[in-house]
């Protein structure tokens, strides 16, 4: 169940790698309504997707990272997982499909992940 704790908890330890990033007014796409964007855009891999990512492997027991991680993906989650578990200091391959767009495949890489095609 997820609880406030939970979520100050998270917080506490997505400080160290997550980008803060705004909340910016988006009046045009509906006059009507207060609309906003949130520019996760800006984040370190280009999207939201490092936040659970990181989150997950910094729960990992130490069993569970002596083995190392494992995620397919086309992208964003693979950028996500691939710093995360550098940054936790575990191995990780990404598999990604042969048509990925070269720089997902290279960003990915960037982040010391090994990757399957």
């Amino acid at each position: 169940m997820l609880t406030l704790d939970k979520i100050y908890h998270a917080a506490h330890v997505l400080k160290e790698v997550i980008r803060d990033t705004d909340m910016i007014r988006a009046p045009k796409i509906n006059p009507e309504s207060d609309v906003y964007l949130k520019t996760e855009n800006l984040q370190i891999t280009g999207s939201f997707k490092v936040r659970g990512a990181y989150y997950k492997i910094s729960q990992l027991s130490e069993e569970e990272r002596q083995r190392g991680v494992i995620a397919c993906s086309a992208g964003n989650h693979a950028q996500g997982v691939a710093l995360a578990a550098n940054k936790a200091g575990i191995k990780s391959l990404i598999c990604l499909p042969d048509g990925a767009p070269i720089s997902k495949v290279e960003a990915t890489k960037s982040y010391g992940a090994e990757v399957a095609l």
